[in-house]
């Protein structure tokens, strides 16, 4: 089991996240403010940390920046926010965070999040300011596609073990996140053979949602059914 630091200056959410995660075996370190992140991430090297971005002393995204500035960013870092917006993900990427989760959290999400975290290697290369579309290990978690994280790198996304796909960033920020989430859902519709409900399991969507978010991506849903071509 890994060590996880979180970072958050609401009592009641450092309590949830910590009583959740320690169920699952982790071992888990408690910071409310950006002072007392910097004292952890030097004592103990956590193996991820979970951060919020909106803090009352230095707010998340600033210490990010300021751990990839300093070689510290050697742990995957999941940001955190309940007003989020597309830009604050993207921002948040692009100096090395591997994901965004959106308060209220679920618990799907902060597990699935946290796994997929402790499965990455740290995120050792971190963009440095004047690198402003480079992400880290250049992967985009679903909660930072669907939030913005369409903010690709110039090299191909990889999308599956034998599938790639590159994007030409060089247009709007909503066109290029569409095109990212038509190719993500194609991808998943295929892996699951056009299972919506294993799909929507996959994804964290309410099946519902699924099926309005492909029909307003244009995927072609029968292309991707069972038994067809």
């Amino acid at each position: 089991m890994a060590t996880i630091l979180v970072v958050d200056d609401e009592l009641g959410i450092r309590a949830l996240l910590s009583e959740i995660l320690a169920d699952e075996g982790h071992t888990i370190e408690l910071a409310e403010n950006a002072a007392q992140a910097r004292a952890c991430r030097e004592r103990m090297r956590p193996d991820l940390v979970l951060l919020d971005i909106w803090m009352p002393d230095v707010d998340g995204i600033t210490l990010l920046k300021e751990w990839g500035a300093t070689a510290l960013l050697t742990m995957p870092v999941i940001m955190m926010s309940g007003h989020g917006t597309i830009d604050t993900a993207v921002e948040a990427t692009k100096f090395g965070a591997m994901a965004f989760l959106e308060k209220p959290i679920t618990l799907q999400k902060l597990l699935r999040a946290v796994e997929q975290g402790l499965a990455k290697p740290a995120a050792r290369n971190a963009a440095q300011p004047n690198s402003p579309h480079q992400n880290g290990e250049g992967g985009l978690t679903v909660e930072a596609a669907m939030t913005g994280g369409a903010m690709l790198p110039a090299t191909p996304l990889m999308l599956g073990p034998q599938a790639e796909q590159s994007f030409d960033l060089d247009r709007p920020l909503r066109e290029a996140r569409d095109a990212f989430e038509k190719s993500y859902f194609e991808f998943h519709l295929a892996q699951e053979n056009g299972s919506m409900t294993r799909v929507a399991e996959k994804t964290g969507l309410e099946r519902t949602h699924l099926y309005r978010k492909l029909k307003q991506l244009g995927v072609d849903l029968s292309r991707n059914k069972r038994g067809g071509p």
